[in-house]
Parts: C-alpha cells; structure tokens; sequence
C-alpha cells in the first residue's frame, strides 16, 4: 500500500499535478537526503541546490492550490515510506529537470533564423544590378558579343555568341556579388565554373580575356573549376596575391576578417605569387599567405569545401572561424563573453539547410560552450 501510495506522489509530480502539502512533504526530506548522499559519496548524482530550486520553481508554477481537510491522514502514512524519499527526489530530478533545461533552451534560441539561400546581385558594366533570385530565366543582357542568361537552375551562364557587329566595349566590367546568407554559381564564357561564398564578389570582364589571361578578382571566398587552356592562364586576383592556374580545381578563402588567405588545391596544379613569393602547391595542399609569408600544409579538403557541398563540416576546427562561417550563412552577429576562451575547437558535421538553432545545438553538445539568439546576435558564453 506504501509503495502504490508513493508511486501515485510519484506520478503527480511528472505530471505537475502535486498539491502545495505534498510539495512540502518532498522539500522538507531534501536537506536530509542530500545529507544522506553526500556522505555515502553519491552526492554527485543527485540536483544541486541551484537545480533544485529550479525544479521547485518549475512545479510551484504548475501546481493549483489545493484544501488540505486530510493532509494530517494523509502524512501519517507518507511518514512510513520517507525512507524512500530519495526515490522521488531522483524520479522527479530526471524527469523534472530536462523539461526545465528544455524550456531554457526554448528561450535561448526563442528568436531563431533560417538558413541562407541562392542569391546575388549582378553588376553590368553601365551600372544596372539585376537580382538574380528575382531575375526571370533566360537572357539577362548582351555584352561584348557575350550573352548573359540565367538557367532553370539558377545559374549564371555566359556564353560567347560572336556576330557581325563589332564589339567595342570588350573590357566591359561585370560584378557578382553575394550578401551575407546568399551563394551563387557561375559558368564563365570559357566554360570554367565558379561558386561563390556568402558575402563575397567576383569581378571580371564579359569577355573574360584580358591580355592573354583569364582574368578574375575575388573578394570573400569562391571554388572555382577551370576549364583548360594552355594559352590562356587563368589568375584569380584577391588582396596580396594572384593564384594561376592552366585547368584545375581549387578553393581561395581570402575574407578581409580571417587571418590569411588560404589558398587550397583538390586536382591539378598551382601557384601562388604574393610579391616576390612564389610557391606551388600539390592536391591536397594549402597555402597560407600571412602578409607574404606564404606557408605549405596539408588540407582537411572536408572542411575547406564544406560550404560547397552545402554542409558546416568542423572536425577539430577552430571554434572561431567557425563561428565566422556561421555569421556568414546566416547574417548575424558573434558576441562573445570575456570567459569563452580563444582556444577551442569544433567537432561535428551538419546541413547548411538546417535553421540556426540546430547549428549551435549541434555545437553546444561538446559542452564547450553556450549560446544564445538575440535577434540578429548570437550571444557565446562557457
């Protein structure tokens, strides 16, 4: 009978259903039996004190007060089973606890963010800027005997289309330009193909050739797969060097807020010029140019195109520019509390598709670090 009796205490707890004198009967054991396992040296397995008052607040604010005509009855048989005591604090701990973690949690990432998307904003050489996720499919504008389209898949394509007329704005300048939460892909009039990275740019000319180079400026982060021509190099300009390449596959990392540009190789060959400096780099390779100071490593090629293959990819990856990709992808701020310290790594792998919530949960279950969303700010504590 005691122990139906205990078991029903049991289930009004999980259920928030406990009266205000049954409440009492559990808060006025808890003293006691932490008392009990402190000394038994299991005190490590049961709510702190902290954890408890949040507990006790959570039923407290789910109870209705309740008539207690038989609360004397009723505490002369719980006072048999009080030994057992401890089975309720532990039942109502695991139980009661992750809901109070959850609601927590709820309000940490109450102002959530979807992921960003396809996008960018097209700059022609008269100044007009076509927003490609608004542009319709199809022919976008004609320049130096180049067409300008965009595909069912929303790529940007050029396409050369000589005609009898002579061309005379051949070094007409085109910008492509992702805003922070947005990505685009670009098939360049030799048929190289280019994915650009939130907030970056790509400028080039329509034609592309230009004195004997395939010629591009890259501001942010872009992967490029160059078609192959041996007459004409391809150099990809960003600040402080030019990569150049004949017909290879390669990723530039060269954000104005990251330390250096990282410069890696999947297939090919190439080299990277930054003043003097000249190095080449084999596939699987990344150079790391630091004001010139150009430094060889081997590549975690899953984490450089992670972004590429629409994924946050970050096994043993520096917690910071992680967060930066994150700010990126979804347009929002990192602010971080003077504890969270400056060495840390990520583990883990995650769609890019998935809202930021999910990201930083994902994160978070290294126990590392905290976080919490603030409209466009994501607040790191430890």
């Amino acid at each position: 009978m005691e122990k139906e009796l205990l078991n029903q205490i049991i289930i009004k707890y999980q259920q928030g259903e406990a009266s205000p004198d049954e409440i009492k009967f559990i808060e006025s054991y808890y003293q006691a039996l932490q008392h009990r396992a402190d000394r038994n040296g299991i005190g490590n397995q049961l709510p702190s004190a902290q954890t408890w008052s949040e507990i006790q607040q959570h039923i407290h604010s789910r109870i209705q007060p309740h008539g207690s005509t038989k609360t004397i009855k009723l505490w002369r048989r719980i006072s048999i089973v009080a030994a057992a005591v401890g089975l309720i604090a532990i039942g109502i701990y695991f139980y009661v606890a992750p809901r109070i973690a959850n609601q927590k949690d709820n309000n940490n990432y109450a102002a959530d963010i979807a992921p960003g998307k396809q996008g960018a904003t097209l700059t022609l050489a008269n100044g007009e800027k076509i927003r490609l996720s608004e542009a319709s499919n199809g022919q976008l504008a004609r320049q130096a005997g180049v067409t300008i389209s965009k595909t069912a898949s929303g790529q940007l394509t050029y396409e050369f289309k000589p005609n009898n007329q002579v061309e005379n704005n051949l070094g007409a300048i085109n910008t492509l330009t992702t805003a922070k939460g947005e990505t685009y892909q670009v098939r360049l009039p030799d048929g190289s193909l280019v994915w650009l990275n939130a907030a970056s740019s790509l400028t080039y000319t329509a034609a592309l050739t230009e004195r004997q180079q395939r010629r591009v400026k890259l501001s942010g982060e872009a992967y490029f797969e160059v078609a192959k021509d041996k007459a004409h190099p391809f150099v990809v300009e960003t600040r402080g060097q030019e990569v150049e390449v004949l017909g290879t596959h390669f990723n530039v990392n060269a954000y104005d807020d990251e330390p250096a540009i990282a410069t890696t190789l999947l297939e090919g060959s190439v080299q990277i010029i930054a003043g003097k400096n000249l190095q080449k780099i084999k596939p699987g390779f990344q150079a790391i140019n630091n004001n010139g100071s150009i430094k060889i490593d081997q590549a975690d090629i899953d984490n450089v195109i992670d972004w590429k293959n629409g994924d946050f990819y970050f096994e043993n990856a520096d917690f910071r520019s992680v967060m930066r990709k994150i700010a990126r992808w979804y347009d929002v701020e990192i602010v971080y509390d003077q504890n969270v310290p400056e060495n840390i790594t990520s583990n883990g792998v995650i769609s890019r598709n998935n809202k930021l919530s999910a990201v930083l949960k994902s994160i978070e279950k290294s126990g590392q670090v905290h976080f919490k969303i603030e409209n466009k700010r994501i607040i790191v504590s430890k």
